[in-house]
């Protein structure tokens, strides 16, 4: 499971975990670094002998930065096993959580940096693909080279993240080299998400094509769910081109309106994140019926479909 801002919370991560897979929240959702202690100190009574993680994600911010130390050291303080750092050089993260005996993840899209984590000695890589929500980098690779690439070159483990929902495609992942896959936008149509029901609705009515990428001239590309808000923001994206300025979209895009649209419930009352995998979503079941169903498929794909390509060939 992905960190994912605002709708990574304890109950969604502890969900996946007593699922059987790996429940990650991004420790920023707390609000602040003690509220973020309560928070770990909730997963373990929620999933108790469940691995579980803390997400690190350091990006561009409209005002002051979150006190990413703070936050680094109640995550060692509270004894979590796992992190996974996304968003700038991870060299300062990745050396203290290492120091410290965590598992490390960092999340990389492309294989340049994903070769640079590796030298920094982390655990596992997770290379994120250009169909991802959220930010999806620069380099617009998909997955279907960009996990096979990783197999060629990485010597560390490493997981298919981005566009991600079936277990067709977890088997796909498998062939191609990854060792697992990191889940999203298909974890957030769940019953056990708080995202509101009109969001949720949205996406199982919408199709693959209902993405908009923001951001592009600003070099700080973002994957958004195509609604009136984000439409806006295109058609003023498009219409500024290279003349565009962050200014120019804040009053549609800021944190504030987006969380405002979550609490009244309104789908196009601000941008959300949302991978091209909404294609894959036609229900809103829960984390532990999804879970069965994506291992079950995984299971058939590779039983019944690549094992019988084998066998045809000998």
């Amino acid at each position: 499971m992905g960190g994912m801002t605002g709708v990574g919370t304890p109950e969604l991560a502890a969900a996946v975990s007593n699922a059987g897979g790996l429940g990650i929240f991004a420790i920023h959702n707390a609000g602040t670094p003690e509220n973020a202690r309560e928070w770990i100190r909730r997963m373990k009574v929620l999933c108790p002998n469940k691995p579980f993680g803390c997400n690190l994600t350091i990006l561009p911010t409209i005002g002051a930065p979150p006190p990413y130390e703070e936050y680094a050291r109640v995550i060692i303080e509270e004894g979590v096993k796992i992190v996974e750092t996304a968003g700038s050089n991870p060299k300062k993260w990745i050396g203290l959580f290492k120091k410290a005996g965590l598992i490390t993840i960092h999340k990389c899209v492309t294989i340049r940096h994903a070769l640079s984590a590796e030298r920094l000695g982390v655990s596992i890589i997770s290379l994120d693909g250009f169909e991802c929500a959220g930010h999806p980098g620069e380099g617009d690779i998909g997955n279907f080279v960009l996990q096979a690439k990783g197999a060629k070159v990485l010597k560390t483990p490493f997981i298919c993240s981005g566009g991600v929902g079936d277990g067709k495609q977890l088997a796909a992942a498998i062939a191609l080299g990854a060792a697992g896959v990191n889940i999203g936008t298909r974890i957030c149509a769940t019953k056990e998400c708080n995202w509101p029901e009109s969001f949720k609705h949205a996406m199982v009515k919408a199709t693959e094509e209902d993405t908009v990428l923001l951001f592009r001239t600003l070099h700080n590309t973002a994957r958004v769910f195509r609604n009136k808000t984000a439409d806006e923001a295109n058609k003023i994206q498009i219409e500024k081109g290279k003349d565009l300025k962050f200014t120019d979209l804040m009053g549609l895009v800021n944190g504030a309106r987006g969380r405002q649209a979550e609490k009244d419930g309104d789908a196009d009352g601000g941008i959300w994140s949302a991978g091209q995998t909404i294609g894959l979503i036609d229900d809103i079941p829960t984390v532990q019926e999804w879970m069965n169903t994506f291992i079950e498929e995984a299971v058939d794909t590779i039983r019944n479909k690549l094992n019988t390509t084998i066998k045809a060939k000998l």
